[in-house]
């Protein structure tokens, strides 16, 4: 509940109120049973409320019986989320990206939207009308949208996959981990860059390459990812498959851990779920443990919470501290990738070979 206001408010809403019910399973019509229905909407009575957010997908029928009893506006997780990233989207890709998860979550409610215009009474006779008629209209102008930017997405997914065979001979490393983790705060520390930055969930959406210097051992590319989260609607996650390509593309993974929250296993374990899902979970990783200033009393042992983290380093990105190690084991990284694949190494031999 903590993690949906905090998404109520990145996306601009005051939260007034929040309901919790314990229950046995999700009731078919509504979701939740009568009895919270009903302070529900005293709820909203009371504190003037327009808007209701539920933290589980509901159904185009369970939207409409809310609404109905409810008289307000009704939105689940999943097109918060997307509202979100659509706030934040700014180049092309991103916001051709969100807009077609947008059009695909929102085709099948497409019948919730104009059931006034196409309600039917006694049957088919007679009942035939505008209301039908504009509802299919709407259905292939969605339709035909969702197919225009599925070719768009098509040419961006081309041109992303030539971009990466010209980096072949670049160490490439992708910051991940669970949105408001300090990835890009981080990633402008490590790149100089001015990537926006800011305490709030999915601060940025676009991911970002720039040039990483490493000292002693040249050029290495540095990608600031999306973050994920808990429940990451799935048509986003397959819009976004060529920025989550940056992710399986890369030689390691910085997976940045924010320290502070009280549960730090969860946020962890649904970043390598998501890894998993997106067939990364087997790339390099190096554990970037955040916000240690944060913690009273220090920072807990790395074992105790993080017992199969085999590679980490502690750092706060905003306090600088760590920031040293961290580019040793960067440093380090670059070594056994340049001895074992990179290209350099093999020059270095053809070199030799001629000097013989």
């Amino acid at each position: 509940m903590a993690e949906l206001r905090f998404l109520a408010v990145s996306a601009g809403a005051d939260v007034v109120a929040e309901v919790v019910q314990k229950s046995g399973g999700p009731r078919p019509s509504h979701l939740i049973g009568k009895g919270k229905l009903t302070e529900v909407a005293q709820l909203l009575k009371e504190k003037k409320g327009n808007l209701v957010i539920f933290d589980d997908d509901l159904s185009p029928a369970q939207v409409r019986n809310l609404e109905v009893h409810l008289d307000t506006k009704i939105i689940d997780r999943s097109i918060l989320i997307l509202d979100i990233f659509a706030r934040r989207a700014k180049t092309t890709e991103a916001k051709t990206q969100v807009e077609l998860a947008q059009m695909k979550y929102l085709y099948p409610r497409l019948t919730r939207r104009w059931s006034h215009l196409s309600k039917q009474y006694g049957g088919l006779i007679g009942t035939r009308g505008p209301g039908e008629k504009q509802l299919e209209v709407d259905r292939r102008l969605v339709a035909k949208r969702i197919k225009k930017l599925s070719v768009g997405l098509e040419r961006i997914d081309r041109e992303r996959t030539e971009q990466r065979k010209g980096r072949r001979n670049l160490f490439k490393i992708a910051l991940v981990g669970y949105t408001n983790a300090g990835k890009s705060t981080l990633f402008n520390l490590l790149t100089k860059a001015e990537v926006f930055a800011d305490d709030r969930l999915f601060s940025t959406v676009d991911s970002t390459t720039r040039i990483l210097y490493l000292p002693g051992e040249g050029r290495a590319l540095l990608t600031d990812t999306i973050g994920f989260i808990r429940k990451l609607p799935a048509p986003l996650v397959a819009s976004f498959r060529a920025t989550l390509a940056e992710i399986a593309d890369a030689d390691l993974l910085l997976q940045v851990i924010d320290l502070s929250p009280e549960d730090v296993r969860r946020p962890y374990e649904e970043v390598e779920k998501t890894l998993a899902q997106i067939g990364s979970a087997s790339i390099d990783r190096l554990a970037v443990l955040n916000k240690i200033d944060l913690l009273d009393g220090g920072p807990p042992a790395p074992t105790t919470c993080f017992a199969d983290v085999t590679d980490f380093v502690m750092i706060s990105a905003t306090r600088e501290i760590g920031i040293a190690s961290l580019i040793d084991r960067l440093c380090h990284y670059h070594r056994r990738w340049q001895a074992g694949y990179g290209v350099p190494f093999h020059v270095t031999l053809r070199r030799s070979a001629r000097r013989g």
